[in-house]
């Protein structure tokens, strides 16, 4: 859409805009198609079924970062909205994928979980204005994860008494792209770190307590994110 078109919305955007954040008429307005593409607007028009925006200006296209991490966790059985909790904060920290990953010990997700884990992410990319939609991706088995892991450069399981994380860090060169692989309550078995570790995955520790699914997934890829940061690009 170029400047001076229109688009209309309705629904439950129409809804969240009106009456959370109680836009009128002439307001200014920034539509995102969560692919990179970023258009100033205003609302033209409101009626009862929903409003019109009107393009200001040419659409632009903002890249994606350039650094990309892939969660990997294990929360299929999480209660209490601590898998949304997790899901959002993945969205916020950008995330480039988050995949429920089935173990021995959390074998199964259910599909609406799956459904509202989705919405959950609509509503954490508009909250933090992110440009680039996070994908969540199907439940995957460790048997279907051992190859990423294999043919990625940097793939880091959190695993109780590992080496500390910061320290792994020193001595690691960034890449374009990583795996964040997290286990579920109870941790993996033997059998699974083994098969992982073999397969080229570096087992690393996020301090000297025992951390929820969500909480060590969020320790980690904070931390890789700010770290990734910091780091020159690659071939630069």
């Amino acid at each position: 859409m170029a400047q001076g078109g229109v688009v209309r919305v309705d629904g439950d955007e129409f809804w969240h805009m009106t009456k959370v954040l109680r836009l009128s008429t002439n307001d200014r307005v920034e539509l995102f198609n969560g692919k990179g593409g970023l258009i100033q607007g205003c609302i033209q028009m409101i009626d009862r079924t929903g409003l019109d925006f009107v393009a200001l200006e040419d659409p632009i296209l903002v890249l994606p970062l350039t650094t990309q991490w892939h969660v990997f966790a294990a929360f299929g059985t999480l209660k209490g909205g601590r898998a949304d909790w997790l899901v959002e904060k993945c969205t916020e920290l950008g995330a480039h994928s988050v995949t429920p990953l089935l173990t021995d010990r959390s074998p199964t997700i259910s599909e609406n979980r799956v459904d509202r884990l989705q919405r959950v992410i609509f509503a954490a990319s508009k909250q933090c204005q992110r440009l680039h939609e996070m994908a969540l991706n199907p439940p995957m088995k460790i048997d279907h994860l051992l190859p990423l892991v294999a043919q990625s450069k940097l793939s880091f399981v959190a695993i109780a008494e590992a080496t500390p994380l910061v320290s792994t860090l020193t001595s690691s060169r960034n890449e374009s792209s990583g795996l964040i692989v997290v286990g579920p309550e109870g941790d993996f078995t033997e059998k699974e770190v083994n098969r992982m570790m073999e397969a080229g995955a570096t087992a690393v520790g996020l301090g000297p307590h025992r951390l929820r699914v969500e909480t060590a997934t969020i320790a980690l890829l904070a931390t890789l994110m700010l770290w990734s940061d910091s780091q020159p690009t690659p071939n630069s």
